[in-house]
């Protein structure tokens, strides 16, 4: 079954792609239905906030009309930065689902681990590397390409 929601968070990733912004996607799930999808979007809205996982947790609060998420388990394809981990926790998400590790800015055991930290009042479940080879290979695709246009020349 998370491989099932990991594919619908890597289409979410491609669209991402589409627009020009580093392909990440994410989804809400609630009794294994889909809440939400979102992707990321800081680029295109002027806003360092919309990363996916924000984009999705936003639609699926206005969603359930409820800014509480509990019940609810978010899949994404890179693992999550502080900020999302941080609003993941504010949602009550009972698990979160990454595929690919965060090495810069990973908040689930890469860099930190913002859910193990005990003194916090919510803990979300965590489980990394679902389909890990298929959003590695997503973003290291996606990067590829923005470095070979970087180095085209002008036309002239």
């Amino acid at each position: 079954m998370p491989e099932q929601f990991m594919q619908l968070a890597l289409l979410e990733a491609r669209k991402g792609w589409e627009r020009g912004e580093v392909p990440v996607g994410a989804v809400v799930v609630r009794d294994g239905e889909v809440i939400a999808t979102g992707f990321n979007q800081p680029i295109g809205r002027h806003d360092p906030t919309a990363h996916a996982e924000i984009v999705a947790l936003r639609a699926a609060a206005e969603k359930l009309g409820n800014y509480r998420l509990p019940g609810c388990e978010l899949y994404v394809t890179l693992e999550p930065c502080i900020m999302c981990s941080g609003a993941m926790m504010h949602a009550r998400l009972a698990r979160v689902v990454y595929a690919a590790v965060d090495p810069k800015t990973g908040a689930c055991g890469s860099v930190l681990n913002l859910f193990a930290e005990e003194r916090l009042n919510h803990h979300t479940e965590v489980v990394g590397g679902v389909m890990a080879d298929e959003a590695s290979s997503l973003l290291k695709a996606f990067f590829a390409e923005r470095r070979a246009a970087a180095r085209k020349p002008p036309a002239a």
